[in-house]
């Protein structure tokens, strides 16, 4: 007896292919070739969205299934409604129309193919759509007649190659004129008898259809090999949540399934249990027909979790599974209908599934973290979501957008602190891009609106406050309190790559570098196919450790995945010049001239040279040789005037109000390039006089915390409160003049005290 490798199943295929295809190939391949390529795209994302996967597409044709006919007919009629808008931008002669049949009926599955009777009827029935229709069978039309918003006209029975009997075909009318309408179908009604006969085998076939597809619907799922997975698996369980399909009618609703993606997320990166792959990476599967296997196969995960969300209104629908990449089994599915007002409940429910169906045990912090939402008001929740999405384009134009967004969260909740963070690292992140004209501000306000809302938000921290507040930090040379605050954000979202990375870059300019390229290394695994920027990091470890091989290999391979990394490539002409290869050193120091902003250029005004700013070192040692390697392949013009600061040079404490309160100091403006005083009574009360200021003179004050020195103005830099930090400068001139050096939320500047 011959053993059979296939099995049978009930299934409904979608066949499709296109009208008038040779003509089309004949006058114009390429073009045609192009065309098609781009609607089989189009294709095969309607028919991930509706449950479906793509069997095979050759040619002009294209394969099918689907668990419910009702899936793959409301599949259709979106696919043709979508490339009717891509045709009408098409010259008449090159419009590329599928045409579509759909049948209900018994195939064979083998090796991941379908074959028989099932599979041929919607080939020949799909010859007889029009380009840009759609035609069904009888099995399908009786699954679907009453469940969807469609009309259907009966064509009448069509004989089918290789098929006994004669196939009954029905037509699909999508216009709202025939929703409803069942044309040219001449329906006899059965006598009582045959009512009552009609009815047993009805139910009969739906019980056993109904086996049938609870046993065999579900396509067959390609597992994941772990030794064929691009990384090792994490020691914890590990999961990718995939971008949630907005199942809603309107497209403007993508905001909230993105979201609602992002907010899973963010609350399984809380759970250290847990081994969560970044947005990043999951959101380049967004729109892709791909297989649970290749998704845990290139990220290197156990578990996938995909799902949808439908929002009409105040109601929200979310349909949620989650998959064993390794078994192909589903650990769990269910679906969950609320409204917007129980949308964190419904959410709380899902994390709470997923650590359910792991048995990962919760911390009791971990169990308060993973609730908090920062807000009961949903329609803030709504604008913080919409404002996340643009952010993350990171664009002038959508950091404009993410701006209002934000904003209009506060309006709704002025105590939402994770809104305030946001716009907190919106700002910080607009004046390191040198993004600030998104804002109509500059980059001065665009850095001094950062602390004053990231001020706002340490009142109740987050974790991108915690972040926020590291890397600010980090700009004033508080070393250790940079790397405090990103502990903190660490211990309320382990996962979060941002968090993982910022932590590598400022223990290695805090003379940490071995534990700087570990941190890097670990943001890199979270979020897998977005690597160019932690490679980057990695770079500036290497750099502090003096690896120069090893910088130039990490830093030349970042700028290769990601061109727009170009202000990295100042380490990279640092390291070459390390190595004597000064071509390279001078091609890469040219490559950060074109990137970086004017502010990394050399400044033009000794001896006020801030351009150390931007690269905190805290090593003496290695900032002295980062300068002196750019001074030779001339990125920077020689002299010994560019600043550097030390912990063990800086004044705390009691010292500061000793030296501040009373006194009188004076400097040189780097960006006016003007002498300024600044006078403080014992009081902290502070006199700023400098003729860049509105009248020549402004008056604030001045107060202290810890050891750092706080100051306002009531006009001059909007009147806005900034942070400083004071230390001895070792390089003072010989005349004496720049005995200090005040480093402030934006700027490095020397200055002198009066005596």
């Amino acid at each position: 007896m011959v053993s059979q490798d296939f099995k049978r199943k009930l299934a409904a295929i979608l066949h499709a292919d296109v009208k008038g295809y040779s003509r089309l190939m004949g006058e114009d391949e390429g073009a045609t070739v192009y065309t098609l390529t781009a609607y089989r795209e189009v294709m095969g994302a309607y028919i991930q969205k509706h449950r479906g996967r793509v069997v095979h597409g050759t040619g002009d044709s294209l394969l099918a299934e689907f668990i419910s006919v009702v899936d793959a007919v409301q599949c259709a009629v979106e696919i043709q409604k979508e490339l009717e808008t891509r045709n009408a931008e098409l010259p008449e002669d090159r419009k590329v129309e599928f045409r579509i049949g759909i049948n209900l009926g018994d195939v064979i599955d083998k090796d991941e193919d379908l074959h028989g009777d099932g599979v041929n009827i919607a080939a020949r029935i799909e010859g007889l759509a029009e380009g840009g229709g759609i035609c069904i069978s009888r099995t399908a039309f009786d699954q679907v007649r009453n469940k969807l918003k469609l009309g259907y006209e009966y064509i009448g029975e069509h004989s089918v190659k290789n098929i006994a009997q004669p196939v009954r075909v029905y037509r699909v009318l999508t216009e709202p004129k025939d929703v409803g309408k069942v044309i040219g179908e001449k329906i006899v009604e059965p006598k009582r008898g045959q009512r009552v006969a009609l009815a047993g085998v009805i139910v009969l076939l739906l019980v056993v259809g109904g086996l049938l597809i609870w046993r065999t619907a579900s396509p067959p799922v390609e597992v994941a090999s772990v030794e064929k997975m691009a990384f090792p698996l994490p020691d914890k369980p590990s999961i990718a949540v995939l971008p949630f399909i907005n199942m809603s009618d309107d497209p403007k609703q993508e905001y909230f399934s993105d979201g609602m993606t992002d907010t899973l997320i963010t609350d399984l990166s809380k759970i250290s249990g847990l081994f969560i792959i970044a947005r990043n990476s999951v959101f380049t599967y967004k729109g892709k027909p791909v297989k649970i296997e290749q998704v845990g196969r290139e990220l290197g995960v156990r578990y996938v979790m995909e799902g949808s969300v439908q929002k009409a209104g105040n109601q929200v629908r979310i349909n949620a599974q989650l998959i064993d990449a390794k078994t192909g089994g589903h650990l769990w599915a269910e679906r969950y209908d609320g409204k917007m007002d129980d949308i964190f409940a419904l959410q709380d429910k899902i994390t709470q599934k997923i650590t359910s169906a792991l048995a990962v045990k919760l911390t009791v912090g971990e169990k308060a973290l993973v609730g908090q939402k920062g807000t009961n008001d949903t329609a803030a929740y709504e604008e913080l979501l919409r404002g996340r999405v643009h952010y993350l384009r990171n664009t002038t134009e959508d950091f404009s957008k993410a701006e209002a967004c934000f904003k209009r969260a506060i309006q709704l909740d002025p105590n939402y602190g994770q809104a305030r963070a946001a716009l907190a690292m919106l700002y910080w992140m607009a004046a390191q891009q040198r993004k600030e004209a998104a804002f109509k501000i500059s980059y001065v306000e665009a850095r001094l609106r950062a602390r004053q809302y990231l001020m706002d938000a340490m009142k109740e921290p987050t974790s991108i406050a915690y972040q926020v507040a590291g890397v600010m930090d980090l700009a004033l040379r508080q070393h250790g309190e940079a790397i405090s605050h990103l502990e903190k954000a660490l211990a309320l979202d382990p996962n979060d790559p941002d968090c993982v990375s910022a932590m590598s870059r400022v223990l290695s300019f805090s003379g940490r570098p071995e534990e700087g390229l570990e941190y890097a290394k670990d943001a890199m695994r979270l979020d897998p196919l977005n690597p160019g920027r932690y490679l980057a990091y990695m770079g500036i470890a290497h750099f502090c450790m003096g690896e120069w091989q090893e910088t130039v290999t990490v830093i030349e391979k970042a700028l290769k995945l990601n061109p727009e990394l170009r202000a990295f490539a100042g380490y990279l002409a640092s390291a070459y010049a390390h190595l004597g290869r000064d071509d390279e050193s001078q091609a890469a120091a040219q490559t950060f001239r074109r990137g970086s902003p004017s502010r990394h250029t050399v400044a033009a005004l000794p001896p006020a040279r801030p351009w150390m700013f931007y690269y905190p070192f805290k090593d003496r040692g290695v900032a002295d040789s980062f300068l002196e390697s750019l001074k030779r392949v001339g990125l920077l013009a020689p002299g010994p005037e560019y600043i550097h600061v030390s912990k063990r040079d800086q004044l705390t404490g009691a010292e500061l109000r000793a030296f501040y309160c009373p006194s009188t100091i004076t400097g040189l403006s780097v960006g006016y390039g003007s002498v300024w005083s600044e006078e403080t009574t014992k009081g902290g009360t502070s006199t700023y006089r400098a003729n860049f200021v509105p009248g020549g003179v402004d008056t604030g004050k001045k107060w202290f915390e810890g050891d750092k020195v706080w100051i306002q103005y009531s006009k001059f830099l909007f009147g806005m409160e900034f942070c400083v930090t004071t230390f001895k400068n070792p390089r003072g001139t010989h005349e004496g003049k720049d005995e200090y050096v005040r480093v402030s939320d934006l700027t490095m500047s020397p200055f002198s005290r009066v005596r």
